[in-house]
């Protein structure tokens, strides 16, 4: 074939493409979701999107709460608004932990699921000031500490509530919900023995005293035997004070705390000034709040990131005392 004459046929096909492009299409529109399913967090989008996997016709959003390490000062974006307006489910974590959303739950005709609904609450353990302190960054969510979801039995009865939930609101798909939430008890259950027998295997090599910087760690802490012996809830860019830096440190030295444990997204200006003063090292756990690169990931990545993160930090301690003593 002569090059001129192979060009033009080129030219012919690449004309005709753009004019079949430029018409209208026969293929199939895009179906409208026919049921949006708006979470509030990250560990509630997980779960419900798990609970309707595969369900065809509804869609799992989620705001953009994962961006922060204590929604108390969340403010709403104008997509999270977009999101909200367009619910016809909100999924929320409840047990007051979506004060930011009293308004918008209030003028929206969503259907709500409180996935805190059933679960047994902890009181707060957030840092408290003496009263005639002024208090610049403690964060106080009310009485119960709404991070019950660090517990893997917890998190059950989150899905639980997600199936029951949906299952009312479309009954035509209850038996799918049913099945996909069954799985996913299954996982979170296996998640949960496997982190306390990964524990136990190390209890030899590791102290149970937790010192972190979040309260929420503290049914993390309860459901693998572990004693969370004091918390600062700290926003980034805060400071603590001499006060809260004293008493952390008195903690360290009388337990021969090793590790101290701040949060990812949190500030560790405090645990510093901690290390400083004792010498115990500072590493860092997940409350499982976001997806962002420093993330390990999914609900269960996050406990294994958790559990292994104590072990490694409590082994590589063991072994200096070894190496130490001989």
């Amino acid at each position: 074939m002569k090059l001129r004459d192979r060009t033009m046929k080129i030219t012919s096909f690449a004309l005709a493409a753009a004019l079949l492009l430029a018409l209208p299409s026969c293929a199939p529109a895009r179906e409208k979701a026919r049921l949006t399913v708006v979470c509030t967090t990250y560990p509630v989008y997980l779960f419900a999107s798990a609970v309707t996997g595969g369900i065809d016709g509804v869609v799992v959003e989620r705001l953009d709460t994962g961006s922060t390490s204590c929604l108390h000062d969340y403010t709403l974006s104008m997509e999270d608004m977009k999101k909200l307006e367009g619910a016809d489910v909100i999924a929320i974590n409840g047990a007051g932990l979506e004060e930011f959303l009293e308004d918008a739950l209030a003028a929206s005709d969503a259907r709500i699921i409180d996935c805190s609904e059933g679960v047994e609450l902890l009181e707060s353990l957030s840092h408290h000031h003496d009263e005639d302190e002024e208090d610049d960054h403690g964060h106080d969510h009310g009485h119960w500490d709404p991070h019950y979801w660090m517990d893997p039995e917890n998190a059950r009865i989150m899905a639980a509530n997600l199936r029951d939930g949906l299952e009312q609101i479309d009954p035509d798909n209850g038996e799918r919900y049913g099945t996909n939430a069954s799985g996913l008890d299954w996982e979170l259950h296996c998640c949960g023995e496997n982190a306390k027998a990964e524990l136990e295997g190390y209890s030899y090599l590791l102290d149970p005293n937790l010192i972190t910087f979040h309260d929420g760690f503290q049914y993390f802490a309860k459901a693998f035997g572990l004693n969370l012996l004091a918390s600062i809830e700290e926003e980034a860019g805060s400071e603590a004070s001499a006060r809260e830096i004293m008493e952390i440190t008195e903690l360290v030295k009388e337990y021969s705390i090793p590790v101290i444990y701040t949060e990812i997204n949190g500030s560790d200006a405090t645990a510093k000034a901690v290390a400083r003063e004792t010498g115990c090292q500072v590493s860092t756990l997940t409350m499982i709040m976001g997806d962002g690169p420093e993330e390990p990931g999914g609900y269960q990545d996050g406990i294994v990131w958790n559990v292994q993160t104590i072990i490694d930090n409590c082994r590589l301690v063991y072994l200096t005392k070894q190496e130490g003593a001989a």
